[in-house]
Order: structure tokens, then C-alpha cells, then sequence
């Protein structure tokens, strides 16, 4: 398949200087997300991937009971919430024809959340309107995120964080 292209309708960065910064980021998210919404995370491993999903799901209202790890064995972990939270870890998938055998492509198109770690393996897959957040480690503690809204209901969930990221600068 020829690669989509695609081009951000709105992005920005944020630096975050603690894995507690990085999940207040994702609580912030997640409270302001609205169902069907795809976010695709890339970064290298320890990059906080998983800490902003522990934070997107308190901003879906996910029982804290519920204790959220990265699914690198079972490939999806599912989470009640004010919506459905999908989180995908794709560090073992080896070809994107595998993401159909787990039904990710059904899950991408329902009313849920779906996360999924390690999103650039099926870049090409990915629904033309998504969030991309990138994950670079500037230190120990520190991360920049690099943040692309692709659409009209994400462009307005990005606007809609702006300030809290402005804060953060």
C-alpha cells in the first residue's frame, strides 16, 4: 500500500520534567478526548509511552483499581471509563497484516479510546484523522513531546489543552 499522505492540521511540543509531569499531560488529554478518538505514540522504549497512558486513563475515569501496564504480551488491554479505553502496545508485531488478526482495525473504528504504543509500524494504517504524539528522552527525567493533531475533532482537543502546554513551556 502506497503511504497516505498526511499533513497536520495543527502540532506543538511540550517538555515535561517528570514521569508525574508526562501523566498530568495524559489526565489533561483524557479528560478532554472525545469517543472514536485514535492516539498513535511513537518514541523509543522508556520514553514514557505508558506513563502518559496511565495519566490518559485517569482523565477517562478508569477505576484506579485498575492498574494500567504496557500490553507488550497480550497486544491489547481494555479499560472501562467515561469511554472505553483500547491500549495497543505494537512492539511485537513484525507486519500489519498481524494487527488484523487482533482486531485492531475494528477497534480503531468504534466509539472507544484507542492508544497504541509503537504506532509506527502501522503508520500507513492509521485513520487519516488521529493524534500523533512523538516521545524523545532528553535525560533521565526529562521528555519533549511532539504532538501533531490530524483532523477536526483532534485539531480541537490540541487547541483545547493549549493552555495547560503553554503553562508547561
Amino acid at each position: 500500500m502506497a503511504p497516505k499522505s498526511r499533513v497536520s492540521n495543527y502540532n506543538t511540543k511540550i517538555t515535561t520534567f517528570s514521569l508525574d509531569e508526562t501523566r498530568s499531560f495524559g489526565q489533561k488529554i483524557g479528560a478532554t478526548v472525545t469517543g472514536g478518538t485514535v492516539i498513535a505514540l511513537t518514541g523509543d522504549l522508556g520514553s514514557g509511552k505508558t506513563s502518559f497512558v496511565q495519566g490518559l486513563a485517569r482523565g477517562l475515569e478508569v477505576p484506579p483499581d485498575y492498574y494500567i501496564t504496557s500490553p507488550t504480551y497480550t497486544l491489547i488491554n481494555e479499560y472501562p471509563g467515561r469511554y472505553r479505553l483500547f491500549h495497543v502496545d505494537l512492539y511485537r508485531i513484525e507486519s500489519p497484516f498481524e494487527t488484523e488478526e487482533i482486531g485492531l482495525f475494528d477497534i480503531m473504528g468504534g466509539d472507544g479510546i484507542t492508544v497504541i504504543e509503537w504506532a509506527d509500524r502501522i503508520e500507513d494504517e492509521l485513520p487519516a484523522e488521529h493524534l500523533h504524539l512523538k516521545f524523545k528522552i532528553l535525560n533521565d527525567e526529562t521528555r519533549k513531546i511532539f504532538i501533531n493533531a490530524y483532523g477536526s475533532k483532534e485539531n480541537i482537543l490540541l487547541k483545547e489543552t493549549q493552555k495547560w502546554i503553554e503553562e508547561k513551556k
